[in-house]
């Protein structure tokens, strides 16, 4: 299976991120049915793009279960911010 690379903007905050995503199926209605894996933030606050590990402050974890309504859109990444995640999770 190939790997799907999406830029994430969710519905809960103004952050978005760029992850391996994957749909599974939910075992019961409202259970998660996105799996991200290795998500980073995307931060172009400074005027640059840099990527930082999702939730890097409270947790080691690389694979998140998430809900597929608190997604707001998917994307596909540009060329160089794809190159660039592909290079940190190597």
């Amino acid at each position: 299976m190939d790997q799907v690379v999406k830029v994430i903007a969710l519905t809960t905050t103004q952050q978005l991120l760029i992850s391996e995503i994957v749909e599974v199926a939910a075992v019961d209605i409202g259970q998660p049915d996105c799996k991200l894996i290795n998500p980073f933030c995307i931060n172009t606050e400074s005027g640059q793009t840099l990527l930082e590990p999702w939730l890097l402050n409270v947790t080691k974890d690389d694979i998140f279960m998430l809900s597929s309504d608190k997604i707001l859109t998917l994307c596909d990444p540009t060329p160089t911010l794809l190159e660039k995640y592909l290079d940190l999770t190597k």
